[in-house]
Formats: structure tokens, sequence, C-alpha cells
């Protein structure tokens, strides 16, 4: 399958690059700022902090300063669609060089997390990898390659909505970090 674009706005792309395989790439700056710093687990807890909207819960465990265990509870967004309400619970390793920080998530399977709703499903990812290209101290590119596990289901008309709901979580968060300023 060649990739196709499904969502494309304020300098966010997500696109489709095979079955179950999905992209989002999209840039940050802010010459007040030396972004990099800023990359670590509580832009999770910040995610959630300004996508209350979005999300239902966030639980983030540190097990180190390298590993971090997130579970992510999506309001029930698609209801009214005959979908169940999505969750995520994944286990991160944080990798850190000169120019990257690459976060790798996998879901976590073996247990269900007790601050889940019974009826909601989780988002079964085999592979989450954001790799964070630091171009300059204040300019970083973020891509997020997820690989979804081959029995999760993704209907086509899905796909575009998943596109507008990143786009707004991903901007709120871009335009938070990109107006912040120390005084």
């Amino acid at each position: 399958m060649d990739s196709k674009i499904l969502y494309e706005k304020d300098g966010m792309i997500f696109t489709k690059i095979d079955d179950k395989k999905y992209r989002l790439n999209f840039s940050m700056e802010n010459k007040n700022i030396f972004i990099a710093n800023i990359i670590d687990f509580n832009l999770f807890n910040l995610i959630y902090e300004l996508n209350n909207d979005i999300y239902e819960s966030n639980n983030l465990t540190k097990i180190n300063e390298n590993e971090a265990i997130v579970v992510l509870v999506m309001k029930h967004l698609f209801e009214d669609l005959g979908l169940p309400q999505k969750y995520s619970h994944f286990h991160i390793k944080k990798t850190v060089t000169d120019k990257q920080i690459i976060f790798r998530s996998q879901s976590i399977h073996a247990e269900r997390p007790q601050c889940v709703p019974l009826d909601s499903q989780l988002m079964a990812m085999k592979e989450n990898i954001c790799v964070c290209d630091c171009i300059t101290p204040h300019k970083v590119n973020f891509s997020f390659n997820v690989i979804f596990e081959d029995y999760v289901e993704i209907p086509p008309f899905i796909e575009k909505l998943v596109g507008i709901i990143l786009n707004k979580i991903f901007k709120r968060v871009k335009q938070f970090i990109e107006n912040f300023r120390i005084n």
C-alpha cells in the first residue's frame, strides 16, 4: 500500500503508511526555551491537562528516569457510533542522544488497570515510537509511528476523525510550548 495523508492542518500531517501503521509529524519552535529540556515523561501529563475534554483520566508512574507506565482513558467520544470507549496502557522507554529523544512504547496486555471502565477497550499497539529530532536547541521535529496489533479494527471512517482529534490534542500542546515564556 502507498502511504496516504489522512489529515493535514496547522503544520501537522497524519498519514496511513500501511494497514494498521500510522505516522504523525509536526514541529515545535520557541526561541525562549530549550525545547529538548522539557521533552520528558511530564509531557504526557501536559497532554492530558490541556485536553481534558478528550481524556477522562491519566495515570503516569515513573519506574526510573528512562521508563514509565502510562494509563490514558479517553472520554467515550464515539458512543453514538456504537464504538466502545478506548484506553491506552503502555510501557515507555526513553533514549536520549545528542540530537534525538526517542520514546518507544508497547501496550500492556497482561493486566487491566483498576481506573479503567470495565466496558472500555484497549487501543492495543505493537509499537509506538516517538522520535524527537532536535534541529536546534529551540526547534524540534516530532514523528510518531504507531503500529496497532493485528486484531485491532480501525474503520476507515474513523481514521479521519482520529486525525481531527490528534490535531486538536497536539495543536494545544504545540501552542502552549511555543507561547511559553520564562520571566
